[in-house]
Formats: C-alpha cells, sequence, structure tokens
C-alpha cells in the first residue's frame, strides 16, 4: 500500500489502525494537501455489514460542518477497496492524554465545552454518534478536540429517538468479547445495553463517562468482562469522582452526575445544556468565583491537610513537652498533662481522620511510661466527662480544632 497512488492520493505512510479501519498518511496530488485516509481492513473489506457501516461513518461525518468534528472529504472506491479521505490530525486521542490520571481542571473545562458543542450540532442534524469515548476523541496539538468515527451513528427522524434494530449494534461491535471491545461496553448508557429505542440522550451518558474518566483518570464502570461491566452499568454506582480526585470542584462533580444518570429523563436532556454548565462554570473558575472546594462544606486537599497538620502537631507537642520537663517559673512544677480528643469542626468528611491523628501524635509526643488513655463507654471521652475526670476547671487547657474557612 505504501508508495501506491490510489485515485489521486498518493500513500505516504501507515498511521495506525482497529478493528474497523486502517488509517495512512497520504498526499493529495491535486490540491497538494496531505489528508487522511481510511480503508477497510481486507478481512472485512468483502463482509456487507462492515461495508455498510463503513459508508454510513462517511456519510454522518461528512454531513456536519464543525470545528470539533474531523472533516471528511470524500468516500470512493478504487480496484474494488472502499476508502474515506478525511483531514489528517497532529495530536493523540483523548484515551493517550488521559494515560490513566486526571487532567487539568482547565483542560477539563475547555475540552469538555468543544466535546458538547461538537455533540449539539450532531445532534441538532438528528445525528446521534452511539459510541462517544476517548478512542474516537482526537485532541489536536493546539489543543483542539475532534470527534472521530461516527461508523455506529444513526440518523433519527423523530425528536430524541432512533430505533435500535439488529444492524446497529449486534454482531459488529462483538460485545462480549474482551480486550478492545470493552472499551466501547464501558462507555454505553443504560438503556443500549439494555437493547432499547435510543436518542440523543445515549450520547450524553457516554459522554458523561469521558467527563468523569479526564477528571479522575479512570473508567466510571469497570469489570474484569463485559458482562460484569454491563452489571456495572445498570446497578453500580461509581465511585465518588471526588474521592479519586480531591481537588474536584463541586459543580463539576454534579455535572458529571447529572450526566450519567441511568434514568434519562433524569439526565440531560441537551448537550447545549451541558456545554452552557460547563461554560459558566469556566467562567467562575476564570473569575476566582469557584475553587477546589465547595462554599457550604470546605473540602481540603491531602496536601494541605497533611502540612497543616504536621506544623500544628509540632508546636502542641513541644508546648506539652516543654510544660510537662519544665512546669511554669514560681508555680508548682507540673506533673501530668492530658491530651484530649480533638474533634473536627470544619464539617468535612474527608479531614474526619485527622480528629484521633493528631490526638495520637500529640500523646506519643508527650508520652511517658505511666501515661494512659481515658475512654468513656469504649470512645475517646468527652471534654465536659473530663472536666469532672481531670479536675480541670481552666477552659484554656481544651484547645479545639477551628473551623476552616479559608
Amino acid at each position: 500500500m505504501i508508495g501506491q497512488t490510489i485515485s489521486h492520493y498518493r500513500v505516504i505512510e501507515k498511521l495506525g489502525g482497529g478493528g474497523m479501519g486502517v488509517v495512512y498518511k497520504a498526499e493529495d496530488v491535486k490540491l497538494g494537501r496531505f489528508v487522511a485516509l481510511k480503508f477497510l481492513p481486507e478481512e472485512l473489506a468483502k463482509d456487507p455489514q462492515a461495508l455498510q457501516r463503513f459508508r454510513r461513518e462517511a456519510r454522518s461525518a461528512s454531513a456536519l460542518n464543525h470545528p470539533n468534528i474531523c472533516t471528511i472529504h470524500e468516500i470512493d472506491e478504487i480496484n474494488g477497496q472502499t476508502f474515506i479521505a478525511m483531514e489528517l490530525l497532529d495530536g493523540q486521542t483523548l484515551r493517550q492524554l488521559i494515560n490513566g490520571r486526571p487532567l487539568e481542571i482547565e483542560t477539563v473545562l475547555d475540552l469538555g465545552i468543544q466535546i458538547a458543542d461538537a455533540l449539539d450540532a450532531a445532534h441538532s442534524k438528528s445525528i446521534v454518534h452511539r459510541d462517544i469515548k476517548p478512542d474516537n476523541i482526537f485532541v489536536t496539538a493546539r489543543g483542539q478536540a475532534k470527534v472521530l468515527d461516527f461508523g455506529l451513528a444513526k440518523v433519527f427522524s423523530k425528536p430524541h429517538r432512533v430505533a435500535m434494530n439488529a444492524t446497529t449494534i449486534d454482531a459488529e461491535d462483538h460485545l462480549t468479547s474482551a480486550g478492545s471491545a470493552l472499551g466501547t461496553v464501558a462507555y454505553m448508557s443504560p438503556e443500549q445495553v439494555r437493547a432499547k429505542e435510543l436518542d440523543s440522550r445515549t450520547d450524553l451518558f457516554s459522554y458523561g463517562a469521558v467527563l468523569y474518566e479526564m477528571a479522575t483518570g479512570a473508567r466510571p464502570f469497570r469489570g474484569q468482562s463485559s458482562g460484569l461491566v454491563f452489571k456495572a452499568i445498570l446497578d453500580g454506582t461509581p465511585t465518588a469522582a471526588v474521592r479519586l480526585n480531591p481537588d474536584l470542584p463541586a459543580e463539576l462533580e454534579r455535572i458529571i452526575n447529572k450526566a450519567l444518570e441511568k434514568d434519562r429523563d433524569i439526565r440531560y436532556q441537551h448537550a447545549s445544556d451541558i456545554k452552557a454548565d460547563l461554560k459558566r462554570m469556566k467562567r467562575d473558575s476564570e473569575s476566582g468565583k469557584i475553587t477546589s472546594s465547595d462554599s457550604a462544606s470546605p473540602r481540603w486537599s491531602r496536601r494541605t491537610i497533611v502540612i497543616s497538620a504536621l506544623a500544628f502537631v509540632s508546636v502542641i507537642a513541644l508546648v506539652a513537652v516543654g510544660v510537662f520537663y519544665f512546669g511554669s517559673g514560681g508555680h508548682a512544677p507540673i506533673d501530668s498533662v492530658a491530651v484530649l480528643p480533638f474533634s473536627d469542626a470544619s464539617g468535612d468528611p474527608n479531614a474526619e481522620y485527622l480528629s484521633d491523628g493528631i490526638t495520637e501524635v500529640v500523646w506519643t509526643a508527650s508520652s511517658t511510661p505511666s501515661s494512659r488513655d481515658l475512654t468513656w463507654n469504649g470512645k475517646p471521652a468527652p471534654s465536659t466527662y473530663l472536666h469532672k475526670q481531670l479536675d480541670v476547671t481552666t477552659p484554656t487547657a481544651f484547645i479545639d480544632l477551628p473551623s476552616h474557612t479559608a
């Protein structure tokens, strides 16, 4: 193939390939530009079903003229070989960009807005993609998102609706196989898994799964087989995105969760709605109106919590040890120090573990062989109980953790 001239395209090099196509870089000798040529693999070139899907991709994508959708120049057949000529892109797939790690929030918002805009354009032309996943989204070297592979796309005539039939999703997708097919399975909507009638909202669920992966570096629905993935999509709840990325803004988590609603009547209804929410969030982020924490419930990053805790513990430990060993001038030396349980007043569940941790560290730093724990009903004793047990009447002897308001 390399070095040959197909129609008016001179094939230069192979760029890659998958189950439904092999892509080559070629030069358009008529217009003097470089393009990408996509051919069906030889084993599928004579398969009527595969050929139908291949031509559907060309028809669907060529009907869309949008900066975030890969442009189709033409579809042709030479010597029994059907190919699609499309724009040549420089960059990498979204899958390669994510590479198992969360993207920067700014990047998530920027790419998310572009992808949502592409879906809005397709849906406005009554075209449902039905195979939105990171592998089918390309990110150019200049940071422009391009939606690829409309091979499963279906045109629908009624608002929101496209009929599901045997030629749209059965054997051509090898849904029960392992390996690369799981990538497609993992982004299916619940109605797609159940083989129900599909509409544009199926793309929005798949898009929500992609948005989740961009924000966390992980798929929302996982399993060792397609059956387990199906079960997770239908019945499972994804791990809270903020648990995988503590710096995730609460508003972005809300957008992701709404896109991943299993009931499509509760899910986002239009791609334009998601785009508007993401654009509003990007605007507020750039103007400093939002941070990585919800104003109603502060969420500290683990790094900030640990650094603050270590600094606080160091000061308390030094004071406790100094008082224990040196007493206070002019007064009787202090022969004991009570370390009371700390309580978290921030309301942030991510910081709860610090309450016990700080108490233990301070106790360890100032402990002696005669040190002992005080408990009440099998739990750390409350301050009111310890006041009575230790006969402590000075309020300043007890230290409460302040709420974090920064």
